[in-house]
């Protein structure tokens, strides 16, 4: 058993802190940029449906499937949302688009047979989450689902250990703050803090501070499974030895997403201090795994990793901007806006 004052997790020794809390909260960017007023309103028109994006070719081709999540400008969670646990993250000034499920461990060989050449076979096989990586070795996963689609690599890589090289400000990504991380450009990458919390956490319910305390999509523990879709579950509490397949990972947060909570813990792009101004310091875990006490399925926990340190139960997902609106739908909108002003005008 730990010692007081700590948990242990996914084979990690996590501190808590004198309130039972994990971990200390820090201070981060909260720039807000506005983006395009036509594309936020399509957006908002258009029902939230899972899109598969396509990698590879042949026999290596293989699909990750991402959900919108809207609600562009919503606030950090200050424990409004009605239960008992919350933590000062969420905010999102931009709409992005979430994995589905976390990457699994047929994606990264597929992904090793088309070209990708940092990278490793974990103990899970199949559908199984892909673990035992590095944070480097899911960066460079990432920088290859934008190089071999056209796009431009998210992060500056040193093989598969630091540091990392930081992007210049007139290269990094700005939105919702300075990123020296992420490229402006790149279309794929690792989430931020603030874009898995909300993915996990918000109750989709508009630009709210609401959040739920589990990514279920409710205020209620979940059942814990060994496998399995069902509302309000998650592969957790050791039922067996190992995680489901991603497929199989518990019930769906209210974006429309899977296994955030539990089945294996995720990396974050963020740096854990919440700045991201230094190549060499520790990134940011949550979620907890399929070996891991209900605790860490909690908004408040989180985890440092260095980076260079692989688990089988450490995993990711992988996290998308929104494309810029179609010619075909801009001319949509033309139809579309007038009738928003009517609405507006009637009421």
């Amino acid at each position: 058993m730990p010692p007081a004052g700590r948990a242990i997790a996914g084979g990690k020794d996590f501190p808590l802190d004198g309130a039972g809390q994990p971990f200390s909260f820090a201070a981060r960017n909260s720039i807000n940029t506005p983006m395009k007023t036509t594309h936020l309103i399509l957006l908002a028109l258009l029902p939230a449906t899972v899109h598969a994006d396509t990698f590879g070719s042949g026999a290596n081709a293989f699909t990750i499937d991402f959900v919108t999540i809207g609600n562009a400008g919503n606030a950090d969670d200050a424990g409004a949302g009605g239960g008992l646990y919350s933590s000062p993250y969420g905010g999102v000034p931009y709409v992005y688009k979430m994995g589905v499920t976390e990457v699994s461990e047929l994606m990264i060989s597929k992904a090793r047979a088309s070209g990708l050449t940092i990278g490793r076979g974990g103990p899970w096989t199949g559908n199984g989450p892909a673990s035992d990586m590095t944070w480097y070795e899911a960066a460079a996963f990432v920088n290859w689902l934008n190089t071999s689609t056209g796009h431009q690599a998210a992060y500056q890589l040193n093989g598969s250990s630091r540091p990392l090289t930081l992007w210049s400000s007139g290269q990094a990504w700005q939105l919702g703050g300075e990123n020296l991380y992420r490229h402006k450009d790149a279309y794929y990458f690792l989430p931020s803090e603030d874009e898995w919390y909300k993915a996990a956490y918000h109750q989709n319910d508009g630009v709210t501070a609401n959040y739920w305390d589990y990514a279920t999509g409710s205020n209620t523990i979940p059942t814990p499974v060994a496998s399995g879709t069902g509302a309000g579950t998650a592969v957790y509490n050791g039922f067996l030895p190992s995680p489901a397949d991603v497929n199989n990972a518990g019930g769906l947060s209210a974006y429309g997403t899977r296994g955030q909570n539990g089945n294996v813990f995720e990396y974050l792009e963020s740096a854990f201090d919440g700045i991201n101004n230094s190549g060499s310091e520790s990134f940011t875990s949550r979620g907890g795994s399929f070996d891991s006490p209900e605790v860490t399925l909690r908004p408040a926990f989180r985890g440092p990793d260095a980076g260079i340190n692989s688990f089988n139960a450490m995993g990711f997902r992988v996290a998308s901007v929104v494309p810029e609106p179609s010619s075909t739908v801009l001319l949509l909108s033309a139809g579309l806006l007038p009738l928003l002003r009517r609405r507006r005008a009637v009421r």
